[in-house]
């Protein structure tokens, strides 16, 4: 006799490449000392082109652009991480909220949501940024205020229809607390869609930073993918065509932008059955 087993979540072979890109970037990032071929904050001669000594040549005061390219990696994934985290911490706190006490909680949230989807995003946050001093932690700042938004709705949206499910209202009836209920009941069978929102909310943080570290409202002294893109373009980079110093951290930021939204990608599901 067969009966059906519960379903399963197989990684697809989309979200294991993105796993893979990300580790490389994370190892990347951990052993920069030993990968990188010079200390960033050496100069030398500058503007040099790619040889041997310099892959990629160094800036316009002489620093070799792999070894910074190479640290980098830290600062942009640190904010794209802090911030995701951050705004989807927010976003899931909130819909969890709304969704499950309903009522005046649920209005207020879901107005709070509707009136900064309305802000215009970007002009927003480079206001917010201008405004602020130049620090990582205020970009982390600036990027989560507005992102937490679509996880919040998305994540009500899953409530409301938990709240409805016979083992939530079991639960209400047997008299659990509200936060076992939240946390053992509806978070639980959420973590796919938290999962989903949060790799794709360090993507969009990760975009987002570069956009405004190459506008010029990153940190100068903490030198991420986006603002090695705003000095390039400064200090002429650009217009002497030195595609190796504009264009690797370009690259960079596509790369892990879209390994982050492999991995949000819907998993593919199997039905398997169990004999008996």
């Amino acid at each position: 006799m067969k009966c059906p087993a519960s379903d399963m979540f197989a990684i697809s072979s989309m979200r294991l490449a993105g796993l893979f890109m990300i580790a490389l970037f994370l190892a990347l990032a951990i052993f920069a000392p030993l990968v990188a071929p010079h200390d960033p904050w050496e100069t030398e001669k500058p503007y040099l082109p790619p040889s041997g000594e310099h892959p990629l040549g160094t800036n316009d005061i002489g620093q070799d652009i792999l070894s910074e390219l190479i640290y980098a990696t830290r600062v942009s994934l640190s904010i794209g991480f802090l911030a995701g985290f951050l705004s989807v911490f927010v976003g899931v706190s909130l819909g969890m909220l709304a969704g499950y006490y309903r009522g005046a909680v649920e209005e207020v949230v879901m107005a709070v949501s509707d009136m900064v989807l309305l802000i215009p995003g970007l002009p927003f946050m480079i206001i917010l940024a201008a405004y602020l001093s130049p620090s990582m932690y205020n970009i982390v700042l600036v990027v989560s205020l507005l992102w937490w938004c679509p996880t919040a709705r998305v994540v009500h949206s899953r409530v409301l229809q938990l709240r409805e499910m016979p083992f939530v209202e079991a639960a209400i009836s047997l008299g659990s607390r509200d936060s076992y209920i939240i946390i053992h009941h509806i978070l639980i069978n959420s973590k796919e869609i938290i999962y989903a929102k949060l790799a794709l909310s360090v993507a969009s943080a990760m975009a987002t930073e570069a956009s405004l570290s190459f506008l010029g409202l990153g940190d100068p002294l903490s030198i991420s993918w986006g603002e090695m893109i705003h000095f390039s373009f400064s200090r002429g980079g650009f217009a002497n065509d030195m595609w190796w110093w504009y264009l690797p951290p370009g690259i960079m930021i596509c790369a892990s932008v879209l390994s982050f939204v492999m991995i949000g990608m819907e998993p593919e599901r199997t039905h398997r059955t169990v004999e008996l």
